[in-house]
């Protein structure tokens, strides 16, 4: 297969995958928020609490961008800073009880998307998409270790010249 048609194809999957729409109606978390709470609901369920900067880590952003979510989160209700009950300087952040039931209800929801969507493939079909999906995922990770980053020297300078040209914003 010629690589520049499997990139257009992985492009195409990865659009379809990104637009899916499991819910009739605009979604008022966008996928960062989700993520994070996904991530405050697999730490409670291993019986643990998580901080702000776990959080990050965990969602590969940074400290400033868990503080924004959770401050924008917080005035929705959906979670809260809970203060460590010994150390004052540390809060925990955990999802709200209303926000629990949210999540609760989101996940059945999905659950039963994603049985409808078993049923209607089979078994061994969806699982062999998931293991071809990891294994393809574990080979361009491999491919790119080994080959390192692409040499792009003179794009930046591009992109900023072109920037400059339209009065956009200046990196760095």
């Amino acid at each position: 297969m010629d690589a520049d048609l499997l990139m257009q194809e992985i492009y195409k999957i990865a659009r379809r995958l990104g637009g899916m729409k499991i819910f009739n109606h605009n979604f008022p978390i966008n996928n960062t928020e989700m993520q994070m709470m996904k991530e405050i609901v697999r730490v409670k369920e291993e019986g643990k609490r998580i901080i702000s900067s776990d959080l990050a880590k965990a969602l590969g952003v940074t400290r400033s961008a868990i503080s924004q979510i959770v401050n924008k989160l917080e005035k929705e209700h959906l979670v809260e800073r809970v203060p460590d009950e010994k150390d004052r300087k540390i809060a925990y952040i955990e999802l709200s009880e209303s926000a629990l039931g949210v999540y609760d209800g989101l996940k059945r929801k999905i659950s039963r998307v994603m049985s409808e969507v078993i049923r209607k493939m089979g078994e061994e079909k969806v699982r062999s998409f998931i293991e071809g999906a990891s294994e393809f995922s574990k080979a361009v990770d491999e491919a790119v270790a080994e080959m390192g980053d692409a040499d792009i020297s003179g794009l930046e300078e591009k992109v900023l010249t072109a920037r400059s040209r339209r009065g956009g914003a200046k990196v760095r």
